[in-house]
């Protein structure tokens, strides 16, 4: 089995801050909301019971970490998931609480 490299010091803090990042569970539905693909945020705020102020703080503090990317559409702006690799990981901790539970 091959073992991969120690990540640098300034990539653990990065890793670090993205966990912390996810460990909110208003940020983690934002995120969840948006797998079905781009997203406006007023459609996120009203499908999340939220109101579009806090969406707006959170969804700044995701495209902060790449999390999520904004795509401007005349006035409004549709939050998408950066890339596959924050759905794949989305996706398999979702797989991953579902076979816990399933466990017990």
């Amino acid at each position: 089995m091959s073992q991969k490299p120690a990540l640098p010091q300034h990539e653990i803090v990065m890793l670090a801050e993205t966990f912390r990042l996810l460990g909110d569970p208003t940020r983690l539905r934002i995120l969840l909301f948006c797998l079905g693909g781009p997203q406006a945020v007023g459609d996120i705020a009203e499908n999340l019971d939220l109101s579009q102020t806090l969406v707006s703080h959170h969804l700044r503090l995701l495209r902060g970490a790449r999390l999520v990317r904004g795509e401007r559409r005349s006035r409004q702006v549709f939050y998408a998931l950066s890339d596959k690799h924050v759905s794949d990981m989305l996706m398999d901790m979702a797989s991953h609480i579902a076979e816990d539970d399933a466990d017990e």
